[in-house]
C-alpha cells in the first residue's frame, strides 16, 4: 500500500516543518538557530545568515563574523527589519545582536505564534489524510484494491493521523514551556 506509506512520509515531514518552525521563535535562552529563518539580501539574491556569516553565543548577546566584511550592513538590515525585535549594531568587523530578555506580554505573543504554527501543522496533517483516503477509494473505485483493503488503509491513515497531531501537540507543550520558562 504506497498511499498509506506515502501519507506516513508526508505527516512526518510535516511535524520536522513544524520543529524547523520553532527554531525560529524566540526563548528565554540565547540561540544562534534564532536567526534561521532570517534572509539576507547580498549578492543579488536572498541567503540565510549561517551561509554568510558565523554565530556564536556570549553572554546575552549573538557574535556574527560575516564571511564577507562588505555584507556586514546588509546583515544588520536583515535582522533589524526581523519579527524578532532585535537591534544589531556592527562594530570591528562583527555584529553584536544583545538579545534583551523577554517580558511576560513577549512571552505570551510568541506562545501565541507557537500555537498557530502547530495549528497550521495539524491542518496540513489533515490534509495529508483526506488526498491519501481519497486516492485510496479512487483505488477502490477502479477496483485495485477490495473494500476490506480499503477499510484498512483507511484506519491506518487515521491511526497515523492521531500520531502526527498528538507529536505536533507534545512538541507544543515542550516549547510553551521553553518560551514561558524564565
Amino acid at each position: 500500500m504506497s498511499v498509506v506509506n506515502e501519507a506516513k512520509d508526508k505527516m512526518k515531514h510535516a511535524v520536522e516543518h513544524l520543529k524547523e518552525e520553532y527554531k525560529t521563535l524566540r526563548t528565554g535562552r540565547v540561540n544562534p538557530t534564532m536567526l534561521d529563518a532570517i534572509k539576507v539580501d547580498v549578492y543579488g539574491s536572498q541567503m540565510t545568515i549561517k551561509s554568510i556569516a558565523t554565530i556564536s553565543v556570549q553572554e546575552r548577546q549573538l557574535i556574527l563574523t560575516p564571511f564577507d566584511p562588505s555584507t556586514g550592513a546588509s546583515i544588520v538590515k536583515a535582522i533589524s527589519q526581523s519579527p524578532l525585535n532585535l537591534n544589531a549594531v556592527q562594530e570591528q568587523g562583527n555584529i553584536r545582536v544583545p538579545v534583551p530578555p523577554l517580558n511576560e506580554d513577549l512571552r505570551k505573543e510568541i506562545v501565541k505564534q507557537a500555537k498557530q504554527k502547530t495549528e497550521s501543522a495539524k491542518i496540513a496533517i489533515r490534509e495529508i489524510r483526506r488526498k491519501s483516503n481519497e486516492a485510496l477509494r479512487k483505488q477502490k473505485t477502479d477496483s485495485e484494491i477490495t473494500e476490506d483493503e480499503l477499510k484498512g488503509a483507511e484506519k491506518r491513515i487515521q491511526d497515523l493521523t492521531n500520531e502526527s497531531c498528538s507529536a505536533a501537540d507534545k512538541l507544543s507543550e515542550e516549547k510553551e514551556k521553553e518560551i514561558l520558562t524564565i
